[in-house]
């Protein structure tokens, strides 16, 4: 089905597994949901559509959700930087796929959901007067025709990619239960009671009154980094800055109450009464999540802060009455990610059945799981100083092939290169200043300063290269454990319990996800489906590992808890 906003209707056309067109069918607005609703019980088609984020809301509110999709805007992104694509040209030219547009809907009858075996299409065939989102689906079906071998992985990312769509915005339609009320408990136990409009809670005042004496200076505007870092310095206190981590290092009877003061503030500004008001509504909080936001494939958010609750906010996500929570994360998911990729069987075994740093302290590699830890996340971050200095050499002796494989893409990030995730997610080239610091560093004018920076600019590039390939490739696995997930959960029947009505119409009487953190699910599900929902986890998990490594010996960890709270130990 094509669809196209225009004229206060939508044209639809029918797309048959051969790729031709068939008659247009013409729907209003108002009568696209039924639509999309039959279609879903004949024959549940990929949608293919401009921008999730644009089409699958209104579907929602209107109790419409959809199996598949292929979100044109997300794979354009993938596609049109990626290494593995074979001929990129057309699709980098086509500049506005790089936003959300208003553009057709279409539908592809396919069988799975990472089998995106789309329907070939010689592209000239194209007529040049197709909609917008046609033919940009025509263009990225010729990149994929052009990818070869690597057109395999490429398929399950682009997929992945879209499932993930799909999950942001039926999480934030179906929202993340929430009490106000506990919220408001939570802040008046650590700031005091919610103070008038413009005036700052009695915690952070009385903080501020023996940080005040402690500096002997009289209403100091504590909020004012260079007026703070001033009567700090007045006080024979030598910092540099008010950075928690430069303050720590200095023993001053206002430092203990500084801190915990900036604590507050932190909680008030990103978490506070004001924050109640503007996302939780109606015993839901639902932010704005951005799938894809972040260059290594993460998910960001552009409003609400999904991706940073702080822990002790975390009682006040309450599930509904006769429902519960089913939450799950993965321990240590991006080495486990390096060990899969890699071929890595030691690192591998050393996560079997136990946690991994412990498995590695057991190798011999390191004295304690804090050196484990430290030694992992230096070799994937590219530490080179301190503890990760001197641990990480310890790891390449015992974990050759992991460490080569992070090494190698620190290398060829170091010569301005592009590395690529597993499934095909490729780096950004560094930009034209870093080549420029490079060239200079080349010239027989080139001074000591000028190598230097050069040198400094190709070790940070090589850094986030090394980074990239495990962080994105992590951010993959949990796109295809959270796609496979949702299928399962949607073969739930309904509850004939207690409904969750705030959830809306779609998910308001089956277990759904409601909370997603780069490698921590949260189900809110009916009581009785509770377990089984736990088993979804489960069974998700191992069917993750699966599709992207095949029987690589690698164990995901998996620590799933069930309650009517949210809190993590």
């Amino acid at each position: 089905m094509l669809g196209t906003v225009a004229g206060g209707g939508i044209g639809a056309v029918d797309v048959g597994s051969d790729g031709a067109t068939g008659e247009p069918v013409e729907l209003t607005l108002d009568a696209l949901p039924d639509y999309v609703r039959a279609q879903e019980a004949s024959h549940a088609p990929r949608w293919v559509w401009s921008d999730s984020a644009h089409w699958l809301p209104g579907l929602l509110t209107s109790g419409v959700t959809v199996a598949r999709c292929h979100d044109l805007r997300l794979c354009h992104g993938i596609l049109a930087r990626s290494a593995y694509t074979g001929d990129r040209a057309p699709l980098v030219t086509a500049e506005e796929w790089r936003r959300a547009v208003e553009e057709p809907v279409v539908a592809s009858p396919t069988a799975t959901l990472f089998d995106l075996e789309i329907e070939h299409a010689d592209r000239a065939t194209v007529p040049a007067d197709l909609p917008a989102a046609l033919a940009e689906f025509a263009r990225q079906r010729a990149a994929l025709d052009s990818s070869g071998a690597d057109g395999r992985r490429l398929r399950i990312l682009l997929a992945a990619e879209s499932a993930g769509a799909l999950i942001a915005a039926e999480m934030r339609s179906a929202g993340l239960p929430w009490s106000a009320e506990e919220h408001d408990r939570l802040l008046s136990e650590a700031l005091g009671p919610r103070p008038a409009s413009g005036m700052k809670p009695a915690g952070m005042v009385a903080l501020a009154e023996r940080i005040e004496g402690a500096l002997g200076v009289r209403g100091l505007s504590i909020d004012s980094a260079p007026k703070l870092l001033q009567a700090l310095r007045g006080a024979g206190i030598d910092v540099q800055s008010t950075s928690q981590w430069e303050l720590i290092e200095h023993e001053h009877p206002a430092i203990a109450p500084l801190l915990q003061y900036k604590k507050l503030a932190r909680l008030l500004a990103a978490n506070g009464w004001s924050w109640i008001d503007e996302w939780v509504r109606n015993d839901r909080y639902r932010p704005v999540y951005v799938p894809g936001g972040v260059v290594t494939g993460r998910w960001a958010s552009s409003g609400g802060g999904a991706l940073q609750i702080p822990r002790r906010l975390r009682p006040a996500i309450r599930a509904d009455a006769g429902w519960t929570f089913v939450s799950a994360d993965v321990a240590q998911l991006e080495p486990r990610v390096l060990a899969a990729m890699s071929g890595d069987r030691a690192m591998a075994i050393a996560g079997q059945g136990k946690d991994l740093y412990a498995g590695i302290v057991e190798s011999g590699a390191v004295p304690s799981r804090q050196d484990a830890k430290i030694a992992v996340l230096g070799a994937m971050y590219g530490s080179t100083s301190g503890d990760a200095g001197r641990l990480v050499p310890r790891l390449r002796r015992i974990y050759p092939h992991a460490m080569r494989l992070v090494d190698d893409a620190a290398a060829t990030g170091e010569r301005g290169g592009i590395v690529s995730t597993w499934l095909g997610r490729s780096s950004p080239a560094p930009d034209p200043e870093w080549f420029d610091l490079q060239a200079r560093a080349q010239a027989n004018a080139a001074t000591a300063a000028d190598e230097s920076r050069a040198r400094r600019a190709s070790r940070d590039h090589g850094r986030f290269t090394r980074n990239f390939i495990v962080q994105g490739t992590a951010a993959e696995w949990a796109l295809a454990w959270m796609a496979d997930l949702r299928l399962r959960l949607a073969r739930f029947p309904e509850t004939s319990g207690d409904r969750a009505p705030a959830s809306g119409s779609a998910f308001e009487r089956r277990a759904h996800l409601a909370f997603f953190l780069h490698d921590e699910v949260i189900i809110h599900a009916p009581l009785d489906q509770a377990e089984a929902a736990a088993t979804a986890i489960r069974d998700a998990t191992a069917a993750a590992g699966r599709l992207l490594f095949g029987d690589a010996p690698v164990e995901f960890a998996l620590d799933v808890v069930i309650g009517r709270t949210a809190t993590k130990e």
